[in-house]
């Protein structure tokens, strides 16, 4: 019997937010820890929803409330979050 060992050696970088910075009209530009930053536009995410625990973000004072928690950006204890992914490629 012949015992063979294969070994993939898979690095996948994980990608978290180091830093927001609020722009104005619900614009929030973020920096990657990759060094990839981009700007995303929340506005027409929280005008489109029907939802009223996501519309009560339109109130702007609220919506600056954001925080990083654990490498993504956070509102309210979790109330709001979004996929890194979506971030990162601005699309909510």
């Amino acid at each position: 019997m012949k015992i063979t060992e294969e070994y993939i050696d898979y690095h996948a970088e994980i990608i978290e937010v180091k830093s927001a910075q609020y722009i104005g009209d619900f614009a929030i530009r973020i920096l990657f820890s990759d060094g990839f930053n981009r700007l995303v536009d929340f506005k027409y995410f929280l005008e489109s929803s029907l939802h009223p625990s996501i519309r009560k973000y339109l109130d702007e004072d609220k919506f600056k409330t954001y925080q990083i928690v654990e490498g993504n950006l956070n509102w309210n204890d979790y109330d709001l979050i979004f996929p890194i992914e979506d971030l990162y490629q601005g699309k909510l």
